[in-house]
């Protein structure tokens, strides 16, 4: 059986817009737990009422992204789960999105699937996975270098977003679970995934299972859509921001193979550093 795990916290509309994509799936060979950490804008309540079919579980108020999905994989995995999904409230899937991740992982019955994203209001394709290169802390997006008709089927990449992931239950057996210590918000993903390919899992993009996506609705989005200097504080040290110095820092020395991790950290830090005030210079010189 798969299970999908689903953390939210106050945005019950993008949290019923996900249920609902899934209820409409043209497998239903799937249970969907809803971790949500404390809403107060009535999340929890409208689940209970619209979505009976949906297993929910309650966090303590401060979990964020890893400790929320850390607990629907517990959960999951105590009830016999083969296969894990981990899905962010913010998307929308595709009619046939379970079911081709489904059709990919009897093929790959231990590969790692990721989605293909699209924007969900222009329907353009937004990711379709990354090579990243450590020497020069820079990552390939996959669709700048596929043609239209290429962007079907697998596609081998080096991590992926929580987004979408199809795991196996094996893996978190195997490597444990996310590290929500370390990374509460962001990489924990690419470290969960990083891990798993070190242990010899392999991981994909499937190009089939399509997935609609609000890119600008990140935490680290909405930090650089309006700068100020308060933001650019946040960019650096919050729990949100894209660019956390700190946890930059602990994920180059938990993945960067050793022969690169110097010019990777180094090159790293100063793009987290530096690019938030090269595109609010960028911003001001256009005005």
């Amino acid at each position: 059986m798969t299970y999908i795990i689903i953390a939210v916290f106050n945005r019950k509309l993008f949290t019923r817009n996900c249920l609902n994509s899934l209820r409409k799936q043209t497998v239903k060979d799937f249970i969907t737990i809803v971790i949500d950490d404390g809403s107060t804008d009535g999340t929890a309540e409208m689940i209970k009422n619209e979505f009976p079919e949906v297993t929910l579980l309650h966090g303590n108020d401060s979990l964020w992204w890893a400790g929320g999905t850390n607990i629907g994989v517990k959960y999951a995995l105590k009830s016999g789960a083969n296969y894990i999904m981990t899905l962010n409230d913010d998307t929308i899937t595709n009619i046939d999105f379970i079911e081709k991740m489904l059709y990919w992982s009897k093929k790959k019955p231990k590969a790692i699937l990721g989605a293909f994203a699209l924007d969900t209001e222009t329907k353009r394709p937004v990711y379709g996975g990354h090579i990243i290169n450590w020497l020069t802390a820079s990552y390939k997006p996959l669709i700048d270098h596929l043609a239209i008709d290429q962007q079907v089927g697998l596609r081998e990449v080096t991590q992926l977003p929580g987004r979408g992931l199809l795991i196996p239950a094996e893996v978190f057996r195997k490597i444990g679970l996310f590290d929500e210590k370390n990374f509460p918000g962001l990489l924990a993903d690419y470290d969960f995934t990083h891990r798993a390919i070190k242990a010899g899992y392999r991981a994909f993009c499937n190009y089939d299972a399509k997935l609609l996506i609000y890119p600008d609705e990140s935490g680290q989005e909405q930090l650089r859509k309006v700068k100020s200097l308060k933001n650019y504080f946040n960019h650096l040290f919050g729990i949100t921001g894209g660019g956390n110095l700190k946890r930059f820092i602990i994920y180059t020395f938990k993945n960067c193979p050793k022969i690169y991790l110097i010019p990777f950290l180094l090159i790293g830090l100063s793009k987290r550093a530096l690019g938030y005030l090269f595109d609010w210079l960028r911003e001001m010189v256009k005005r």
